[in-house]
């Protein structure tokens, strides 16, 4: 009688608990008719992207390039006489002028050779002067026969003589104070000086291999730089009609820039490189350029007219190609081939695809698919 009453409570649970579950399911299953019997949702929030505005503008044909900054000129000062140096009248690194004095020479053998040479002249001259008054002289002499005609030409060979003598003597002095006035060493350019190589006490020797102290001008200054040779043809035929704007970029974080203009087209292409070298002047009133120098350069050769231009974020690369994500009124994305003519700066040049006026994502194109939502976050 226990036996049957324990069986017979199992049962009852086992019933109640199938009953559970036969409502759950059944309610389950009228939820889910329920859902599927209302129309699906559309639309809902777009993605997030960032657009910007396809332009119609002027662009500038530019080259870029590296560069390095030379002197406008350089020059090794030597000495042009030899002697001792009694002084310097300059300090390392210091800018000169042109005539500057840079050195000075012991000039006291210089001075005995100017006053022997003027000496001499003198004398010459003294005995020229009496030579004449003979030849004078002895003309009329010659003419009433009191002297003979041989004498009278043994004068005038002599007077000759004298003559080419004093011409002589004249040269001689003005050597003599020309290697003088070489005493005094000047600046021949206006530049900045160098390390200084001699110093006071030393003995230099006339055009001496070595160079007492090296001049760069760097006030202009050039940069020299090589562009490839089939950019040669661009820069004869706009450099004929009008002076090449250059650009020396100091710093690509700031962007500073300097300008210049194209100033030099060497007459030969490097074969090994097959580049041509080029050179810009440029004012350098402040200084900012130096000589050694490396930095970026950009020379424009001419300017394109009403090209489209986008943000160069914005161009995508596929297999197939390059494309842009436009913005349709609709708030749609639509996946658009282009054909991409340049680069110019942050912007991209585009010749096919585009039409002004049409918004292009810049940034959130992970994001999309051909004809998905879009939400824009901002417009460059």
């Amino acid at each position: 009688m226990t036996t049957f009453k324990k069986v017979s409570r199992k049962i009852s649970i086992g019933l109640a608990v199938t009953a559970i579950f036969i409502s759950g399911a059944c309610s389950s299953s009228s939820s889910t008719s329920n859902d599927q019997g209302k129309p699906a949702r559309r639309g809902g929030p777009g993605s997030p992207v960032i657009v910007a505005t396809a332009l119609q503008r002027d662009i500038p044909v530019q080259v870029k390039t590296i560069g390095r900054v030379e002197a406008y000129s350089t020059v090794s000062v030597k000495a042009q006489v030899g002697g001792e140096i009694t002084r310097v009248d300059f300090r390392e690194g210091q800018d000169v002028k042109k005539g500057d004095l840079l050195f000075t020479i012991d000039s006291q053998p210089y001075e005995i050779a100017l006053k022997q040479a003027t000496s001499l002249l003198e004398k010459d001259r003294a005995l020229l002067k009496n030579a004449e008054a003979d030849v004078k002289r002895y003309k009329e002499l010659v003419q009433k026969d009191y002297v003979t005609k041989e004498q009278y030409d043994q004068l005038l060979a002599n007077h000759e003589v004298l003559v080419a003598s004093v011409k002589a003597d004249e040269a001689n002095v003005a050597e003599a104070r020309l290697q003088l006035e070489r005493c005094r060493v000047r600046s021949p350019i206006d530049g900045r000086t160098g390390s200084l190589l001699i110093h006071p006490g030393n003995i230099i020797r006339a055009n001496d291999t070595l160079s007492a102290v090296v001049i760069y001008q760097i006030t202009p200054i050039y940069v020299a730089f090589s562009v490839p040779e089939q950019n040669l043809p661009k820069v004869k035929e706009f450099m004929a009609k009008e002076d090449l704007k250059a650009e020396a970029i100091l710093s690509e974080t700031n962007n500073t820039s300097i300008p210049g203009v194209l100033t030099f087209v060497d007459n030969s292409i490097d074969p090994a490189t097959g580049t041509i070298l080029l050179k810009a002047t440029f004012p350098n009133k402040d200084q900012a350029l130096w000589p050694g120098q490396f930095l970026n350069v950009v020379l424009t050769l001419t300017s394109e007219k009403n090209v489209i231009v986008v943000p160069s974020q914005a161009i995508q690369t596929s297999q197939s190609g390059q494309y842009v994500f436009v913005v349709k009124d609709d708030m749609t994305a639509e996946m658009r081939p282009v054909k991409v003519d340049r680069s110019a700066g942050e912007v991209t040049v585009v010749a096919e695809g585009l039409k002004a006026g049409e918004k292009v994502v810049t940034d959130g194109q992970l994001r999309l698919i051909p004809g998905a939502r879009v939400e824009i976050k901002d417009t460059l």
